[in-house]
């Protein structure tokens, strides 16, 4: 007597050697290996704080010792006692600036840095630079826990424009991951973009309006003969300009409101649809150099 017993293999089959792909059955790979990147954003975090006495405290500290630096210099330069309650207008823009800046510079060097990984093992290389923008989001809520606090210690309170806030937060995880696949997948051809990044996020953080509001630059600005409003021309060359300014407009208000105002949708569509694009961009690159990374590595 015999008997026929049907075995299905418990495990994806992933093949790293084909470029490109349908995006069906790439959203599919990546659904069947979610297990991994739970995985392997626990193991970034886990990571970011061995052998650290204060852990995850560290990720609401960064902001909080930005924000009092900032505060105590602009106060004795006079350049914030224009700005009501400064110390909440600072934050709103670093908690923000420090999700985007943490979950980039992890997010580029993600796949040089599992160069054993990507050469031995087969699974959506996506995966890496999510991982590493899922962990830093993770320190991002609880950043934002103590951003509510102080805009509550501040006599300011959330409002009902908070409910924007979940899709501005959207809006920059598109954005953020799009620039993060785009230079992750650089990095592994050229090493060069590491020592540009470093000085480049240095330079868009002074770019970005997190210590100083758009009004700062006034309503006109002269360059090589060109006259032009700098809020305006920062707005269309920074995405991060008007993804901070969004977050600022809800929770924080304007230079000329006394508290959070509404949120313009039409200018929120604008970011959110660049965001879109850079993501596109950044994924299209990223998925047709993809089958060259175990042979640069």
């Amino acid at each position: 007597m015999s008997s026929k017993t049907s075995l299905t293999p418990d495990f994806y089959v992933y093949d790293a050697a084909v470029g490109g792909g349908r995006l069906r059955d790439r959203l599919q790979a990546i659904k069947d290996y979610r297990y991994l990147l739970t995985n392997l954003v626990i193991r970034d975090i886990k990571a970011r704080y061995k052998n650290s006495i204060l852990g995850i405290l560290w990720s609401m500290l960064n902001p909080l010792g930005l924000m009092l630096v900032f505060t105590l210099v602009f106060s004795v330069l006079g350049r914030g006692q224009g700005t009501r309650q400064y110390p909440v207008f600072v934050l709103v823009g670093i908690v923000p600036w420090h999700f985007f800046s943490g979950a980039l510079t992890a997010g580029t060097m993600s796949i040089i840095n599992n160069a054993p990984l990507v050469k031995k093992v087969y699974f959506p290389r996506e995966l890496l630079p999510t991982a590493s923008l899922l962990s830093n989001l993770v320190n991002f809520g609880f950043s934002l826990v103590v951003l509510t606090l102080f805009i509550y210690a501040y006599d300011i309170g959330l409002t009902i424009y908070a409910l924007w806030v979940p899709v501005i937060v959207l809006t920059q995880i598109i954005f953020t991951l799009g620039i993060t696949l785009l230079l992750g997948a650089i990095t592994v051809f050229y090493r060069d973009v590491l020592m540009v990044l470093q000085v480049g996020v240095q330079a868009w953080f002074f770019l970005t309006p997190i210590f100083y509001p758009f009004e700062f630059f006034g309503d006109s600005s002269t360059l090589l003969g060109i006259t032009f409003n700098p809020a305006q021309v920062m707005r269309w060359i920074n995405p991060m300009a008007s993804i901070i300014d969004s977050y600022r407009t809800v929770l924080w208000g304007t230079q000329t409101s006394a508290g959070p105002v509404a949120m313009n949708p039409v200018f929120l569509l604008r970011t959110f649809v660049t965001a879109v694009i850079v993501f596109i961009i950044g994924y299209a690159v990223f998925i047709r150099t993809e089958h060259l990374f175990g042979e640069k590595l």
